[in-house]
Formats: C-alpha cells, structure tokens, sequence
C-alpha cells in the first residue's frame, strides 16, 4: 500500500466532514472548504450568521452558512499566513499541525478589522511586513493570547499558601478553559458523522509500533517516598526537581537513538531539535506515561514542603500564568486519556518540528512530521470511532505545550519549588472531586 503521507482516500475534511484531499493551509481539509478559505481570506470578506454562530457544518450544509464555515476554519488551525500574498497557485504551506490563534483574534478576522490593520500595517511599512508560518504550532507573533480572568487581570495579595490554591481551585473550571476555547468548541461547530469501521492500515501500525517500543515507560528511579511529618525545604525539593529533570532529559536523548528515522537525520539536526524541544518533550511524558508518579509521587513530597511568606509575596506573573496552564492542561489530558500510541505519534510529531532554526535539512523533517501526523489520525480513527473530534484535540495540545514549556523558562528558578506544589496541588485536589 501507498506510504501513510500520500494515502488521503480515506481522510475526512476537519471543516465539514467531506473526502480530504491533503494538508491544505496547515490542517487536512476538502477541495471545497481549502478554496472557500483561500477566497474568504485572500478577498478579505466579511460575513453574518443570521442565527447563533454555531451552525452545523456538513458537506451538505456547509453552504448554508459562510460565518460559520470560515469560524470553523480558523477554530481548527487553518493558517491564513500560508496563503500567498497575491491568492495565485505556488505558495507552499510550510506549517504541518494546526495554527492555534486566540478568540480575540478570530473575532478580529471575522469582524474585518484584523485585514483593516494589515493593510494599514502594510502600508506604514511599505509592504515589508513579516509573514512568516508557524509551522505545527506556535511562533513569536501567534502564541495563543489568555482571555482576561479576574485571576490574571489583576495583581493578587497572597496571604499565604491557602489564598493562592483558593483562587484557582476556587475559580469556576470555565475560566482555566477560557485559555484554549478552541479545543472544547470543536463538537459545537462539528458535523457527528457515523463512524465507519475500518481496519488500521498496516504501515500505521507497523509505524506506531516502532515508536512505542523505542519508549522506556518504566517508572523513575528518582526517590521520591518521604517519610510522614518530614518537613521538606525549598532546597530539597528543588535538588529533588533538578534530579527529576536530569532523568527524564537521560531518558529523552535514550528514545531519540532509538526512534526508527535515526539513521536518516544528521547528528547536527538532532542536537538542533533536542536542544529546542527538550523541555516539550520532559513536559508531555510526564503528562502522560509518567503522570502517576509526578502527580501521585511527586505531589506528596511537595505536599510536605511550606512556602514562606516571602516566597508567596514574590511568585511572578509568569509563575501564575504557567500554574494556570499546566492545570488546564493536566484536566485535558486526565479527560482524553491518551493511550500509550497516542503519546508516541505526538511525542515524536512535536519533536519533528522543521520551523526551529539551524536545520540543515527543513524538508525532510516536514516529510517526517506528515507521515507521522498521518498515522496519529489514522489510529485514532481506528481506536476510537466514536470521537470524530479526538485528532483534533490531541494535536491542538501541541502548540500549548509549546508555549508553556517557552514561558517556564521566564519564571526564576527559586520559584519552580512554590510553582510545582501549586500545580501538584491543585491537579490532585481537582482530581479528587470527580
């Protein structure tokens, strides 16, 4: 059979659901909805929902509704960027995965105002604006904005270790979900079509096999059992942090020499990519194959350590930021229960990642990262028919992860202690409540 990242029969267009024909402006869509976008985009139209901006869209009512349509486009990660200036045929989409943008700024787009400031833009700068793609995630210039809370909103007085888990746990969970609206809009927009029972295609499962076996999922061997009524110091739990991080980068330059495309990557293009993705990748493995122990294990140590006041007083913006993310991200992945494979495809389409600077060889990682963006989709497909919009989800992770681990290393080191028993805390009380 043909390779997975040429075999697009049996895709569904993320739009409305009609035959996909390929990677079409970052994300797998239909003939139709990639030249519906390209015109919406490329003419600069503006449109109206005559009902509630939440119309269903299929291929046979797609049509129906133009608001919606172009909506769900940018909800699903379509990148308006990788069209080419003048509309004409040529211009290559460099980026794989879906482009995550704020709500703001597609309402912006929807309301005409963002093409108002373009060309307002373009003019000032005689045209020399930047456009530059994404690719399979976030950049500089798209990093998903946070909606206003009143938790960040505002500088909050923290009386201690009780006040700040109030304010967040205390929070309604709709506004931790407000960072990422795309991922829970999907089935409000998205056309249930039946599932289809099909087999995997063979070379997907061959593929993900080799992925699986080339992870060490084996418990850490960090220590990490304190004994009852121990107090742990802010130095402790920091050497304990630093140990962690030390094993689990071990671990990930173990799987990079294990990964079946080793041999065709060169020396200098790994290093480039561990380099940039390292902390992308310790973050989703212990989000997922190692969560028992850094949320069960981990959590109690930091359960036994006491933050001074001085140490609450002085947690940054930045730090508060992270901890919100890291909790919705934690619920999100507690709610997919993402299986072994899964994580596999993701890890490996994560690191894969063409757009970091220094690549010698861009293209050929894009090749790498389709074929396996092909085979996550078709096993999930395959595993869980019933949840059309899974993929998505999955992937829309991606850019999150990126962005978070980019703002952990803003946040200062003598406060990763303070930030870790937040997070800790807060995901295992959430947990309990189910």
């Amino acid at each position: 059979s043909s390779p997975p990242d040429e075999r697009v029969d049996q895709r569904t267009c993320l739009i409305c659901g009609d035959r996909a024909t390929g990677l079409h402006y970052g994300i797998i869509s239909c003939e139709g909805c990639k030249g519906f976008f390209k015109r919406s985009i490329c003419n600069k139209r503006v449109y109206r929902c005559s009902r509630d901006k939440n119309c269903v869209m299929s291929r046979k009512q797609r049509n129906r509704c133009q608001y919606c349509r172009l909506l769900k486009c940018l909800q699903m990660g379509m990148n308006r960027k990788a069209i080419r200036e003048d509309g004409m045929p040529g211009g290559r989409n460099k980026s794989i995965g879906p482009v995550q943008i704020s709500e703001e700024e597609i309402e912006r787009i929807m309301s005409g105002q963002e093409f108002e400031g373009e060309a307002n833009m373009s003019w000032s700068n005689n045209g020399d604006s930047d456009h530059s793609s994404p690719g399979n995630g976030v950049s500089e210039s798209n990093q998903p904005s946070p909606v206003s809370t009143p938790s960040s909103s505002r500088s909050v007085e923290l009386n201690g270790f009780a006040a700040l888990r109030d304010q967040y746990i205390g929070t309604p969970v709709s506004m931790h979900y407000q960072y990422l609206p795309h991922l829970f809009s999907y089935s409000a927009h998205s056309a249930l079509v039946p599932p289809q029972t099909r087999s995997l295609d063979p070379q997907s499962h061959s593929l993900i096999n080799q992925l699986v076996s080339a992870e060490d999922v084996e418990p850490l061997g960090t220590p990490m059992l304190i004994e009852d009524g121990y107090k742990v110091t802010q130095a402790e739990l920091f050497a304990l942090l630093c140990r962690l991080a030390d094993e689990l980068l071990f671990r990930q330059i173990a799987w990079i020499k294990k990964l079946p495309f080793f041999c065709e990557l060169s020396i200098k293009d790994y290093t480039c990519l561990l380099s940039s993705t390292w902390q992308e990748l310790i973050l989703l493995s212990s989000l997922t194959v190692y969560s028992k122990q850094i949320f069960g294990d981990l959590a109690d140590v930091t359960s036994k350590y006491s933050p001074s006041d001085d140490e609450l007083h002085r947690f940054s913006e930045e730090g508060m930021e992270v901890m919100e993310r890291l909790i919705y991200l934690f619920r999100k992945f507690n709610q997919l229960k993402v299986s072994n494979e899964e994580y596999a495809c993701m890890k490996a389409i994560n690191f894969l990642n063409q757009d970091i600077r220094g690549l010698s060889n861009a293209s050929q990682l894009e090749q790498l990262n389709k074929r396996y963006w092909y085979v996550c989709q078709d096993f999930t497909e395959y595993k869980y028919p019933h949840q059309p919009n899974r993929f998505p989800d999955l992937m829309m992770c991606l850019p999150e992860i990126r962005y978070i681990a980019g703002k952990m290393v803003n946040v200062p080191l003598e406060q990763l202690p303070l930030l870790f028993k937040a997070v800790l805390h807060s995901c295992k009380t959430s947990v309990s409540k189910e």
